[in-house]
C-alpha cells in the first residue's frame, strides 16, 4: 500500500507575512509527506500575491513545492478554498485535503496525527486539531451542530438555561482525548478527498462563518463523521483578517450566512424559530446585564440588527438562491 498524498490549502487576504509564516509551519510538519501546498491570495488587491510569489522562491520548503496562486476574486472562505482544492487536484490526485488558516501554524506531528487518524479510520471524513493560542490558552474548536435551543442557550449566556439546555449547547468542552464531534471549526482541517467527490466542495454562498458547519453535515448526512483529533496541536492567533474580536456591528455577511445555514438544513420555520430563539435570549441577556451591571459583550445593536437583517430577508419578493454545493474534477483524467 502505497502512502497516503496530502494537499495543503493556505488561503490568504491581506496578511502575506503571516500567510508565509504559516506556510512554512505547514512545510516543516509535511518533511517526508508526498503532498504540495497551495496558497491561494483570495484577490487582496495590496500587493500580496506578489510579495509572495517572491517569497517563495527564497525559502526553504523542507522539499514541499510550494504554489501561490491568484484566485481573481474574493469570494469568501469557502469560495477561496474552492480555488486552491481544484488547483491542487487537476493537477494530481491527492488522498487527503488540508484546510490551513493563515493565521494558523501546526505544531510538531500535527499533520502526521491527522493523516494517521484518517487513514486507520474509513469511516471519519474531517479530521480536526486541538487549537490553542500562542500563550497556550485553548480555543474552542468543537462543536454541535447549531438548533433552536442552542440560539437560545448561546445568546442567553444564563446559568440556569445552560443547564437546562446542556444537550444543545453549540460549543463542546474541550476534549482530552480523540473523539467524535458534530463540526469543527476549519483552521486546520484534513478533509478526505472521497467526501469531496461524493459532497462537493463548500457551499460558495457562505461568504464567511458557516461554511465548515454545513459541510460536515452534508458530510455527516451522506454517512461520514467527524472526528476531533487531540494528539494534533495547531497554534493560532485567530480573527486578524476578519477582525472579528474588534467587531462594532454585527457585519452582514455574518447575518446571512446563519440565516442561509438554517434555510437551506432545515427549511423558513426552523430558520424563523432560531432566530426569535436567538433574539429572546439576547433580550435575556440585556436584562441580566443591567440588573447584575455586566460589560457588553455583543456588537451594539446587535439585537436590533438581527431583526431589520431577518425582516428584510422575509420580504424579498425573490426567492433566495439555490444552495451552491460546486463540484470538482477530483481525478486528472476528468478535466475538460
Amino acid at each position: 500500500m502505497s502512502a497516503p498524498t496530502l494537499l495543503t490549502v493556505i488561503l490568504n487576504w491581506r496578511t502575506p507575512q503571516m500567510t508565509l509564516k504559516a506556510a512554512e509551519a505547514a512545510a516543516r510538519e509535511m518533511a517526508g509527506i508526498d503532498g504540495q501546498i497551495v496558497i491561494v491570495d483570495n484577490d487582496s488587491g495590496d500587493g500580496s500575491f506578489e510579495q509572495m510569489t517572491a517569497a517563495i522562491a527564497e525559502t526553504d520548503w523542507a522539499g514541499t513545492p510550494v504554489e501561490v496562486v491568484q484566485s481573481g476574486h474574493n469570494g469568501g472562505f469557502g469560495a477561496g478554498n474552492n480555488f486552491g482544492i481544484r488547483h491542487g487536484l487537476a493537477q494530481r490526485d491527492f488522498d487527503f485535503v488540508y484546510i490551513l488558516n493563515s493565521d494558523a501554524f501546526p505544531d510538531a506531528g500535527s499533520l502526521r496525527a491527522l493523516m494517521d487518524h484518517l487513514t486507520h479510520t474509513p469511516t471519519c471524513g474531517f479530521a480536526g486539531s486541538y487549537i490553542h493560542g500562542e500563550d497556550g490558552t485553548p480555543h474552542l474548536t468543537a462543536f454541535r451542530f447549531p438548533s433552536i435551543w442552542g440560539a437560545l442557550e448561546g445568546a442567553a449566556r444564563i446559568g440556569l438555561i445552560s443547564r437546562l439546555l446542556h444537550r444543545h449547547i453549540v460549543p463542546l468542552p474541550i476534549p482530552a482525548e480523540t473523539t467524535r464531534v458534530d463540526w469543527l471549526a476549519g483552521a486546520s482541517m484534513m478533509i478526505r478527498r472521497a467526501v469531496l467527490e461524493e459532497i462537493g466542495l463548500f457551499d460558495e454562498r457562505f461568504f464567511l462563518y458557516f461554511e465548515e458547519t454545513d459541510l460536515c453535515l452534508r458530510a455527516q448526512r451522506a454517512g461520514w463523521h467527524t472526528d476531533y483529533v487531540r494528539s494534533s496541536a495547531v497554534t493560532h492567533i485567530g480573527s486578524v483578517s476578519t477582525g472579528m474580536k474588534q467587531w462594532r456591528r454585527i457585519p452582514q455577511y455574518w447575518l446571512d450566512s446563519r440565516l442561509y445555514y438554517f434555510r437551506k438544513n432545515h427549511g423558513r420555520l426552523t430558520a424563523a424559530l432560531a432566530t426569535l430563539a436567538h433574539l429572546v435570549g439576547h433580550l435575556l441577556w440585556q436584562l441580566r446585564r443591567l440588573i447584575g451591571r455586566k460589560p457588553a459583550q455583543d456588537p451594539h445593536l446587535f439585537g436590533w440588527d438581527m431583526t431589520r437583517h431577518y425582516l428584510s430577508v422575509l420580504v424579498q419578493r425573490t426567492p433566495p438562491a439555490s444552495p451552491q454545493t460546486p463540484t470538482v474534477p477530483l481525478r486528472k483524467e476528468a478535466k475538460s
